[in-house]
């Protein structure tokens, strides 16, 4: 396989070419066509689409044995072994359609389940976070690392909400009950792809979600892993991608998160017997 940094100029390059039509498209939101996908709060756009169609025809022209899994058209059998690329091509999409800035572009490459490389772009901040597996993580090309609070009630945590139609909004009401009063504030921005590239420089001390998608979480499981940081499922196991939830910290504060998180479901579960 060699050194994954190898496949990150083509990531950076894909991810750059859909952002900056997405970067077009936002300029002019009341022109787009939009849809629902899952329910009235799940929402997809023809921007979506337009840069997941940039994204694949660059990374396959470049490595065309490669599977590829993309939000918008699909992919082969999440247990496929192999090298298979895994793409958001806009992460964020509501804020995207609503005029928030706060939303990215998602390229990685996995294999055999694992994260090799890593590129989340943030159009409209200028951001862009690249890792390669054991070559660190960087922002700008600028090396990054987490955050170094140990302190709970020092740490500014991150969290993926429930919306309309999600499940688990019984343990996150709990969640929020229980942490809330334990730590300096709780945020959400809206996108995973901002979250967790966030904890890799150190902006926020930890991030979860119990509902997500391998293409949202992806890029920011290596880049955290990369600056220094914890990746976890919910319960503190090993992150299987393809599991749907994720939890991620400086590491510092990672055992009394998921201590926190794990009483809230087991409370939220005792109520219900």
């Amino acid at each position: 396989m060699g050194d994954a940094s190898r496949f990150l100029p083509v990531m950076v390059d894909a991810a750059r070419k859909a952002g900056e039509g997405l970067q077009a498209d936002f300029r002019q939101l009341s022109a787009l066509e939009v849809r629902t996908k899952a329910g009235p709060s799940d929402l997809v756009s023809i921007a979506d689409e337009n840069a997941e169609r940039i994204c694949r025809s660059i990374l396959s022209a470049s490595e065309p044995d490669f599977q590829f899994m993309g939000e918008e058209s699909g992919g082969p059998d999440t247990a496929a072994d192999g090298l298979i690329w895994i793409v958001d091509p806009l992460d964020g999409t509501t804020n995207f359609l609503y005029g928030n800035p706060l939303w990215g572009v998602n390229v990685a490459l996995a294999r055999d389940g694992e994260v090799i490389a890593a590129v989340t772009f943030i159009p409209e901040l200028n951001e862009l976070y690249t890792a390669a597996l054991g070559g660190g993580a960087h922002l700008n090309k600028a090396p990054i690392s987490v955050s170094a609070r140990s302190d709970v009630s020092e740490s500014l945590l991150s969290c993926g909400m429930p919306f309309a139609g999600k499940p688990f909004q019984a343990e996150f009401v709990r969640e929020m009950e229980m942490l809330a009063p334990k730590v300096a504030g709780i945020r959400r921005t809206g996108a995973c792809a901002v979250d967790m590239a966030w904890v890799a420089s150190g902006r926020w001390d930890a991030y979860w979600e119990r509902y997500t998608n391998a293409w949202d979480m992806a890029p920011g499981v290596l880049l955290v892993q990369e600056a220094g940081g914890r990746v976890t499922n919910v319960r503190g196991q090993t992150l299987d991608i393809f599991a749907n939830n994720v939890c991620v910290s400086n590491g510092h504060i990672h055992s009394q998160i998921i201590n926190i998180l794990n009483k809230a479901t087991q409370n939220e579960e005792a109520s219900q017997c």
